[in-house]
């Protein structure tokens, strides 16, 4: 579980991958739409969406020439038991998770 974990809080300590979670809170997007936001180029979003699937956060699937991106909703699950263990932290739901995100983007 360790490995998990570290591997979950890797993906969730970068910005732009928590933007592209964001996003995907809303529906499934293609590659190309998760991309035009950003001011990185495609590989570099590829790059980021290839940790965030290696962390089990989204899934990707490919219908026709389009590659789509899935949030995987209970992949934070093992993150949130963890947190919990200190006692500040409630369990994690999409609502909240959704407006903990708004607002970091936000400010």
């Amino acid at each position: 579980m360790s490995t998990r974990l570290d591997t979950t809080f890797a993906a969730l300590g970068d910005p732009t991958r928590r933007a592209i979670l964001a996003m995907l809170l809303e529906d499934d997007m293609a590659v190309t739409d998760v991309a035009e936001p950003f001011e990185i180029s495609l590989a570099a979003i590829s790059k980021h969406l290839l940790i965030l699937v290696r962390a089990g956060l989204i899934s990707q699937e490919k219908r026709g020439r389009v590659k789509w991106c899935k949030l995987e909703p209970d992949a934070m699950r093992d993150a949130s038991i963890w947190m919990q263990g200190f006692g500040q932290f409630e369990a994690i739901n999409l609502d909240a998770f959704e407006r903990f995100l708004e607002e970091e983007l936000n400010g």
